[in-house]
């Protein structure tokens, strides 16, 4: 993967999960990193649609650099 792709890529990575992890510290304060890894175990998560949309946004960046770094 170019270097410039691959560092682009990680900063959307860093960021998304930034911006995952405030938003379920909203939800719910007391949230670490690791416990946003496994959301449903915390319903408050699991059934909060802006929570599960961003998740999807992080998970489909995951995806794509998945694909890049396969194909090197």
């Amino acid at each position: 993967m170019n270097k410039t792709a691959e560092i682009t890529l990680q900063e959307l990575i860093d960021q998304q999960n930034a911006k995952l992890l405030k938003l379920a510290q909203r939800i719910l304060p007391n949230i670490t990193p690791d416990d946003i890894l496994q959301p449903n175990d915390f319903p408050e998560l699991e059934n909060n649609p802006t929570f599960r949309y961003e998740e999807g946004i992080l998970h489909g960046f995951l995806v794509v650099q998945t694909a890049l770094r396969r194909g090197e």
